[in-house]
C-alpha cells in the first residue's frame, strides 16, 4: 500500500525524491492513516484544482485497501 501511493505520487510531482509517507498504526476504529508529504512547491500538484488529484489519489487507495480487507486513509501533509 505505502509502495502504491509513493508511486502515484512520485508521478506527479517534479521532485519525486523529496516524497515521504509515513503510516500509523491502526487506530482504535482499525483504520491505518497514510501520512504523504511532499516538497513545498509540489503541493498543488498533488492536491490539483479544487482538490481533484488528492480525491482521486484517495479512491485508487481505498479501492486497494478494500481488496485487502483494510481500512485506510490518506493526509497530505
Amino acid at each position: 500500500m505505502k509502495e502504491l501511493l509513493v508511486a502515484m505520487a512520485s508521478g506527479l510531482v517534479e521532485n519525486p525524491d523529496a516524497v515521504n509517507v509515513t503510516v500509523d498504526e491502526p487506530n482504535e476504529e482499525g483504520i491505518i492513516v497514510y501520512h504523504l508529504n511532499v516538497a513545498e512547491g509540489d503541493m498543488g500538484r498533488v492536491i490539483g484544482k479544487e482538490g481533484r488529484i488528492a480525491k482521486a489519489i484517495r479512491s485508487v487507495m481505498r479501492a486497494a485497501a478494500a481488496r485487502n480487507n483494510q481500512k485506510i486513509m490518506v493526509e497530505i501533509d
